[in-house]
């Protein structure tokens, strides 16, 4: 377990944000850590399960930073499928 920066951005905000996540995270932890920042300050809260998009694939919600292939810094984004 390690602190892994990554950018963040939400559907439907413009903010990107630095988020630090641990290598150990799931993507559904991921999701939250993300969107924490944006949901109900720029964002509408949504129902529907978050999902994360790295380089155009939605990543599985049991996948790690690691396992997915994420870099220091890449742009994750939180989706709603």
């Amino acid at each position: 377990m390690a602190p892994f920066p990554v950018q963040g951005i939400t559907e439907g905000d413009f903010v990107v944000v630095l988020v630090p996540v641990d290598t150990e995270d799931p993507m559904t932890a991921v999701a939250e850590k993300i969107a924490y920042h944006a949901v109900n300050r720029r964002v509408p809260e949504d129902d529907r399960p978050m999902a994360v998009r790295h380089n155009g694939r939605v990543l599985a919600g049991d996948a790690t930073v690691i396992d997915a292939g994420v870099a220091p810094l890449d742009v994750l984004e939180v989706v709603y499928p």
